[in-house]
């Protein structure tokens, strides 16, 4: 008789308790379970898009396996000096015009961080997808890293860009990277049939993202990045230094010549030559999902703020980080007239009043902007002319990408700063 009734007494309780918990939020070690537990199986982790991509472009160092950039010495803390007119800017978006505080906070908006410097001052901050600690990946916007470490050692007289690059690393007198100098590798020039291919998993490109560990890897991949790389023969499509055609293959390629010179691994010499000498805020990373090696042409994980930092090393308030200049003038100077305009006539839509690319940024504009991209949304435009440096970090919404891409904001904005104070 008492089972007969302490059976269905137990049951309710067992569901009220269910219902409350019902009701709870997950723990945030429950929440990274269920986002982890809920990357493809079958396919790499950055094909799934919406809260599982925001989540995971802010915690990779929870997924994979990460190499640190150290940073050394006092912080330089960076003034703050808010401009309260950027934040009411009317900006076009897909649901109608609004002002840039609102659309940042919108459902419009994927934008992870917006951050913007004036003449070494914080003139605008808003973080309304992660904390101000956290260090999202910033993808192709590390690729101005690595070009930055061949311009500190090109300054060195360590790297001449117009040698060949198997001056610097023989393994590649077997590949058709063999004869194809530095500088076309810097300006995406090499005229190797390797484009960028995120679809494809047979293409040169996404072979090698896979043997880095960027791509999807399987069995039949290679295992060795270095050793796919020396090996490659995949023909030319266009004489090198003709034609602009982007590939993170060069990036590769550019982080194994700063190893090869250095005798650092690139995390190390990015370490040492740069991010122990700006008063970062805190250690930055790259995510090495095999074999501990970076991915070195997308893998920085770093506060916006130290990202920043490392912006005003191109411009005139470098001193607020580094009282030596770390980026020479003399580069600075070839990066704002000295590009390659004949390498972008092949291409299509280009943003107005670009001018040409050089050393693995995107575009240099005739207002003096230097401008890097990253493939989800992300971002870094210095101007070393008018004083500024933009950060920024999104992602994407959902397969259809429906959201108001946060690059083209950021490139309005940043027009109207620079034309009210000319």
């Amino acid at each position: 008789m008492p089972r007969l009734f302490l059976a269905p007494v137990f049951a309710v309780a067992a569901l009220l308790t269910m219902s409350s918990e019902a009701k709870q939020e997950p723990s945030p070690a429950d929440y990274a379970r269920a986002q982890i537990e809920n990357l493809p199986e079958d396919d790499i982790w950055w094909t799934k898009n919406g809260e599982t991509m925001l989540w995971s472009f802010k915690n990779l160092h929870t997924i994979f396996p990460t190499v640190t950039l150290h940073r050394k010495g006092a912080v330089k803390e960076l003034e703050t000096s808010i401009d309260e007119d950027i934040g009411s800017i009317y900006i076009p978006t897909n649901a109608g015009n609004m002002q840039l505080n609102s659309f940042l906070d919108s459902d419009e908006s994927t934008a992870i961080s917006v951050l913007i410097l004036h003449k070494g001052k914080i003139v605008f901050e808003r973080y309304p997808r992660m904390k101000p600690h956290e260090k999202p990946v910033h993808w192709s916007v590390t690729k101005v890293l690595v070009s930055s470490l061949v311009s500190i050692l090109e300054s060195e007289e360590k790297v001449n860009v117009e040698h060949t690059i198997e001056r610097y690393i023989p393994e590649l007198s077997g590949s058709d990277f063999k004869g194809v100098k530095i500088k076309n590798i810097l300006d995406m020039a090499t005229g190797l049939k390797c484009p960028e291919e995120y679809v494809d998993k047979s293409a040169c490109y996404y072979v090698y993202s896979s043997a880095i560990g960027d791509g999807y890897w399987n069995e039949r991949s290679p295992n060795n990045p270095y050793e796919y790389v020396s090996k490659l023969k995949v023909g030319k499509y266009v004489e090198q230094g003709k034609e602009y055609d982007y590939s993170g293959i060069n990036t590769f390629v550019l982080g194994w010549l700063v190893e090869r010179v250095t005798g650092l691994q690139l995390h190390e010499a990015a370490s040492e030559m740069i991010w122990s000498k700006i008063g970062a805020e805190a250690d930055a990373s790259f995510f090495a999902p095999r074999y501990g090696v970076p991915v070195i042409h997308g893998g920085l994980l770093a506060r916006p703020r130290d990202l920043a930092r490392f912006g005003l090393l191109f411009t005139p308030s470098h001193n607020v980080v580094s009282e030596l200049p770390i980026i020479t003038e003399k580069h600075i100077r070839r990066l704002l007239y000295q590009g390659r305009p004949e390498l972008l006539a092949n291409q299509k839509n280009l943003p107005e009043g670009a001018k040409h690319n050089a050393y693995q940024w995107d575009f240099v504009f005739e207002d003096g902007t230097l401008y890097k991209g990253g493939w989800a949304g992300q971002g870094i435009m210095v101007n070393p002319v008018h004083d500024y440096v933009f950060v920024w970090n999104s992602y994407f919404k959902d397969k259809d990408e429906s959201e108001t891409k946060l690059t083209p904001i950021m490139f309005q904005v940043a027009k109207s700063l620079i034309r009210e104070n000319k």
